[in-house]
């Protein structure tokens, strides 16, 4: 294949265990970065979380955050889009999920994903590794301010249920105003209806002029599966989910063994 651009995920994929990037990995998107590649992390994290590992991977171009509602230059802060949820959708979901799920928190990932607006409560169940934010910063507010405005990304949370009940349940609704996946994180995430990694990595590369065969995507979560499956060539690490190694053209190794930087090595040859 041709390859211009390389869509990497950042947690569980490029990332080891530690969040850093290791010197071979780091190597490898250096040396396609010296071919002309472009190098885009692609992920659930804001800017804020892709700003902790920049330096460390050597992103300072384009980045897709939000699970693809937001495309952003890390270094110019140069907005490319930002598709939010609308305020009429999001409180439909949280109200109608709510009755079958009561105790749920959220929070609204809003304003280029520098503002993060928490319900009361919320706080007191994350940590820094959830949203690479200090918890100490997340204040509380009432569920009618959380929901007041259009958000980025919709946090859904439960103190005792696990992710794959609470994705059953919202899916169960059959609202089709949202798009929702999960990370691996403890939380669900919601966006606007169609938005997914693959449509802001599409929306990026309309901008530049890059085919989607021209494209290489890495990845391990469902949040991934989409931009697998879209790219000219999809790769799940080893420790990938099921559905994303489905729909993989390609299982590498796993994020602790150098998956991305073997398969960029072969491509760059």
């Amino acid at each position: 294949m041709t390859l211009r651009l390389v869509a990497t995920d950042l947690d569980g994929t490029l990332l080891r265990g530690d969040l850093t990037t290791s010197p071979r990995t780091r190597a490898a998107l250096d040396a396609a970065r010296r071919a002309g590649v472009l190098v885009v992390p692609v992920t659930a994290r804001q800017p804020i979380g892709v700003r902790h590992i920049a330096e460390d991977a050597g992103f300072d171009e384009w980045a897709i955050c939000s699970n693809g509602s937001l495309g952003i230059h890390l270094t110019t802060g140069e907005v490319l889009f930002e598709e939010p949820i609308a305020v009429g959708a999001q409180q439909r979901l949280v109200a109608a999920l709510a009755e079958r799920v009561p105790g749920l928190l959220h929070v609204s990932v809003r304003d280029g994903g520098e503002g993060f607006v928490a319900q009361e409560g919320y706080a007191a169940l994350a940590s820094f590794e959830d949203h690479k934010r200090d918890v100490s910063t997340m204040g509380g507010v009432a569920l009618a301010e959380v929901l007041a405005e259009p958000s980025l990304k919709l946090v859904v949370r439960h103190p005792e249920i696990g992710v794959p009940e609470l994705l059953e349940a919202a899916r169960a609704l059959g609202h089709d105003d949202v798009a929702v996946t999960h990370s691996g994180a403890p939380f669900l995430e919601v966006m606007a209806a169609g938005v997914d990694k693959a449509w802001g990595v599409a929306r990026l590369c309309e901008r530049l002029g890059i085919d989607r065969d021209e494209v290489v995507a890495f990845g391990d979560a469902p949040n991934d599966v989409e931009l697998l499956a879209w790219a000219g060539h999809g790769v799940a690490v080893a420790n990938a989910v099921p559905e994303a190694r489905e729909v993989a053209d390609e299982v590498t190794a796993g994020n602790e063994d150098d998956g991305v930087a073997l398969v960029l090595e072969r491509l760059l040859a």
